[in-house]
């Protein structure tokens, strides 16, 4: 385990209230958690509360890979963190995400923190990113 960390950062087309509600809204969630082409998330659960749950499989292909976290802070359209279990993290990796008003935009800056290795921060910076563009794309349709 390192403290290795790495940031992504998204200029967002839509509102605070409408990115951050999208991280909390199991339908949502199931339409951008999406880290690589192709992959589906087919099961979501969220209790979005300070010490609550959730959990979610993406799916790619026949591939099941489950995550879940327990929310660490949820401050309603500004910041939420929560920790991060998967096949590929480690004990007391988290993710922090803050949401910022820019324009008519969100600008969102999302860190997640400690890895096994420098192989898995680098792995994580592709999905997050591709979860990032997926969440841009629902974000600005969902109405």
């Amino acid at each position: 385990m390192t403290d290795l960390t790495l940031t992504v950062t998204r200029l967002i087309a839509a509102p605070p209230d409408r990115v951050f509600a999208a991280w909390l809204d199991p339908g949502l969630l199931a339409r951008f958690m999406t880290p690589g082409p192709g992959m589906t998330v087919p099961e979501v659960t969220t209790d979005p509360r300070t010490g609550g749950r959730f959990h979610l499989v993406m799916a790619d292909g026949d591939r099941h890979i489950p995550h879940a976290g327990t929310y660490l802070a949820v401050d309603p359209n500004r910041h939420l963190a929560f920790t991060w279990e998967s096949p590929f993290s480690t004990d007391g990796s988290r993710v922090s995400i803050d949401f910022a008003p820019e324009g008519a935009g969100t600008f969102v800056k999302l860190t997640h923190v400690i890895f096994a290795n420098e192989n898995a921060r680098a792995a994580h910076e592709g999905g997050w990113t591709g979860i990032l563009n997926a969440l841009a794309a629902v974000a600005f349709s969902h109405g």
